[in-house]
């Protein structure tokens, strides 16, 4: 008799993991509360650096996260296949201890630079190691909804750093800061390893005990899906996952190409720059509300809309998530544009209009929320051969955060190049673009297994979707 799994483990180890998304939250986040107060002139009492930051050194440290994350995301298809999901992602956190140290004694602008780098490289290999991780852990039944809890943890971190870094001193908020990732830390150093590593590693043993924790069983009644799983690894190791495979499999190349499609189309919504610049856009909207309130209240609705996808990732699908998302982000940023069109190009009163740039920013947060936020993350860990994964990851990851980079870095020069409303309207044309590509393009990989997945991919039917076909045939 066959035992009954448990998925408890498997959500204990996300949840643990999803720890270090909280971090990487107050990472991305901390630059909101924090540049209006260094960028005060004269000079606030809580300025350590001793010198009022320039609107140029802004949009550096704004920046440079995403900087430090393209190289995150290539050390972290190394450590990933050579040290594993789990020691690359404990790994991943001292980056983020040593940038917050950095934070804290900073004296001078150029400190806070590499420190911001620092954050970057932990960004870059959490985004890059924590959707393989958990894609490999988690069964297929729950596999979307785990996956899809990344922009939860960070909506968390977010939330976290703009209701307390306004209201507090620059050094009490880096020390309850750099506390969430040594919490994560302590919490997953106890977690299994991926046992689809450690089947890639040969270490059989240790992925059966790895995978009999994580579903509640005995190895001995997890043996079956061993089998299974080392029959894929063995099908996907004859030929060695070398980059040049990327290119030259065909399922490898699909994947790869859509992939960063989607990255590509994520960074284009402009959800950096909303996040880096979220005070600075509302107190350029002249709204009533202050910045600080403005940004909780968007983070907010981030995280409440965050735990739509989880719910619904398994039942509707990425793809119409995926659709509804980038529609959504479409109207929203083009109001936006809008906006600023009416208020700096034609100089319109637009004192009754106040109310349209903090509404657009909180639907479009909602929206994105629920689709291009976590998806791509979530399509990125089930979409790759097991031999390529931590390579693949590791380069669409790169991808997603140079153009993260380029965009957070050069918003301000695009504003004063063309104005504010051409960068909202570009990103709004390049939303609607995405739903586009999804709708056209893009496979479902909703209730597929890993196998499955690739067997589309490759144009091979698989046998469990032949079953399936039979069966509705007889029906």
């Amino acid at each position: 008799m066959a035992e009954k799994s448990s998925k408890t483990m498997q959500i204990v180890a996300t949840m643990a993991g999803n720890l270090f998304l909280v971090a990487v939250g107050t990472m991305m986040g901390w630059s909101s509360p924090i540049l209006p107060k260094l960028q005060v002139d004269p000079i606030a009492d809580d300025n350590p650096l001793g010198i009022v930051v320039s609107s140029e050194q802004g949009s550096w440290i704004g920046s440079l996260v995403a900087f430090g994350a393209i190289f995150g995301s290539i050390i972290a298809g190394v450590l990933g296949e050579k040290y594993g999901r789990k020691r690359a992602l404990l790994l991943g956190a001292v980056p983020s201890v040593v940038g917050w140290i950095l934070i804290g004694t900073a004296t001078s602008i150029y400190q806070i630079y590499v420190a911001r780098a620092s954050f970057g490289l932990s960004v870059g290999l959490a985004f890059t190691v924590l959707p393989m991780y958990v894609g490999e852990i988690a069964e297929k039944s729950i596999r979307g909804t785990l996956s899809s809890l990344i922009q939860f943890f960070v909506a968390v971190g977010l939330l976290y750093a703009y209701s307390i870094g306004p209201y507090i001193s620059y050094t009490l908020f880096w020390i309850l800061c750099i506390l969430i990732p040594i919490l994560f830390f302590v919490s997953f150093v106890t977690m299994p390893e991926s046992p689809y590593y450690l089947l890639i590693k040969g270490r059989n043993e240790e992925a059966s005990q790895s995978l009999a924790r994580l579903r509640g069983q005995s190895t001995a009644g997890v043996q079956k899906e061993i089998d299974e799983l080392q029959v894929i690894i063995e099908e996907a190791y004859r030929n060695q996952g070398s980059y040049v495979d990327l290119f030259r499999v065909v399922a490898n190349r699909k994947a790869l190409i859509m992939t960063c499609a989607l990255m590509f189309f994520q960074q284009f919504t402009g959800i950096n720059v909303v996040n880096f610049y979220a005070e600075s856009i509302f107190r350029s909207t002249g709204t009533d509300l202050s910045g600080s309130i403005s940004t909780i209240i968007i983070s907010s609705v981030q995280l409440l809309s965050s735990i739509v996808t989880p719910l619904l990732a398994d039942r509707l699908g990425r793809k119409i998530l995926l659709i509804s998302s980038g529609v959504g982000s479409a109207l929203t940023l083009s109001a936006l544009g809008l906006f600023f069109y009416m208020k700096n190009v034609m100089n319109m009163d637009v004192s009754d209009l106040s109310w349209l740039p903090v509404v657009s920013i909180v639907i479009y947060m909602a929206v994105y929320t629920i689709g291009w936020g976590p998806l791509p993350w979530t399509v990125m860990g089930e979409m790759f051969a097991s031999d390529v994964k931590s390579k693949a990851s590791g380069i669409s990851s790169c991808f997603c955060w140079s153009l993260g980079f380029l965009i957070t870095k050069f918003f301000t020069n695009i504003e004063t190049a063309f104005g504010t409303h051409s960068a909202f309207w570009m990103f709004g044309v390049c939303s609607l673009f995405s739903a586009v590509f999804v709708l056209t393009i893009l496979p479902e990989t909703k209730g597929k297994s890993l196998q499955e997945i690739q067997d589309e991919l490759s144009g091979v039917r698989s046998s469990h979707l032949s079953q399936d076909a039979s069966s509705s045939t007889k029906k």
